[in-house]
């Protein structure tokens, strides 16, 4: 038994052929187009190929799960808005089944990729789940008790957009202080650029000789040279993301918090401190059970193993 899983990005179109177990058989991607009907054949030829890659007839699957960014609605397998992939409004999962032959359906990218974590990845052993994705934003999702979370309104788990600093940056929802607009690579980045205008003698610009050189591997490079202008910015973005995963495992207390996405390639120079900040604030830090904080396990396969099994655990 298999599924055919998408995982669709701005770049990308990525596809691949999953086992029940979580297990990838074959995969493959390629550009993403721009327009409703040329996604929809460019994820039916994603699929195709990935079968094909696996030594597998794509219409034996059992569906075809979609992993799509922005504004979706599983229910009706629509994506309402998701601009830079050029979509407004599209049917998306229908003209995909249509052009498979095969049941089709739609999750949030955020929640597939937690979902490919738990099965197969850092939670594979537990009951349940946390995965939070730092990008561009903060993408996170979450399976309690073996069923993915998703609220009444398959809006839940947008823990990017819970105010961290109240009266704080503006954030792209409209609100001020999201924990998004200070832990994500881009509130990262942009705490590194102030900083280096402010200390023009920092190290920081021995690593990103301009501010557009800067990335989320600017300010822990120059840190672990001590200089203290980087140790600051890596110590309050520290800080912050401390603050929304204490936040998250004292909402949800799941077995296992995974943390993905070019910022968790720090390791344990990232989540180290965080754990002694979790030691020191969690509400059941004396507890003999408590969440174990760990790295994402899958990089970007998480996303296409979760949206393959999507129809299993939804």
């Amino acid at each position: 038994m298999y599924y055919i899983g998408i995982d669709l990005g701005g770049t990308n179109v990525a596809a691949g052929i999953v086992d029940g177990g979580g297990r990838l058989l074959g995969q493959f991607s390629h550009p993403t187009p721009k327009g409703a009907q040329a996604v929809a054949e460019a994820v039916a030829h994603a699929a195709q190929e990935a079968a094909r890659r696996a030594g597998v007839d794509p219409a034996g699957a059992q569906s075809v799960g979609l992993a799509s960014p922005g504004s979706i609605d599983p229910a009706g397998g629509i994506v309402e808005h998701a601009f830079n992939l050029g979509l407004d409004h599209v049917p998306l999962a229908g003209m995909v089944s249509d052009l498979l032959g095969l049941p089709a359906v739609l999750e949030n990218d955020a929640n597939a990729a937690a979902l490919g974590e738990f099965v197969a990845g850092a939670g594979k052993e537990a009951r349940s789940l946390v995965a939070v994705t730092l990008g561009t934003g903060v993408g996170a999702g979450a399976v309690l008790d073996g069923k993915l979370y998703t609220g009444f309104n398959y809006a839940g788990m947008e823990a990017g957009h819970m105010v961290i600093h109240r009266g704080g940056r503006p954030c792209t929802c409209g609100r001020l202080g999201c924990w998004e607009a200070y832990a994500s690579a881009t509130g990262l980045i942009s705490s590194t650029r102030a900083a280096m205008a402010a200390h023009p003698d920092s190290a920081l610009w021995t690593f990103a000789p301009t501010p557009e050189a800067v990335d989320g591997k600017t300010a822990f490079d120059a840190a672990r040279t001590g200089d203290p202008a980087a140790r600051a910015v890596v110590e309050d973005y520290v800080g912050d993301l401390a603050c929304g995963i204490v936040n998250l495992v004292n909402l949800f207390q799941p077995e296992v918090l995974c943390v993905g996405g070019g910022v968790s390639k720090q390791g344990e120079a990232l989540l180290a401190p965080i754990r002694a900040i979790l030691d020191r604030e969690e509400f059941t830090r004396d507890g003999a059970r408590r969440t174990r904080l760990c790295p994402a396990r899958l990089g970007n396969d998480a996303g296409i193993i979760g949206a393959a099994l999507v129809p299993v655990y939804r």
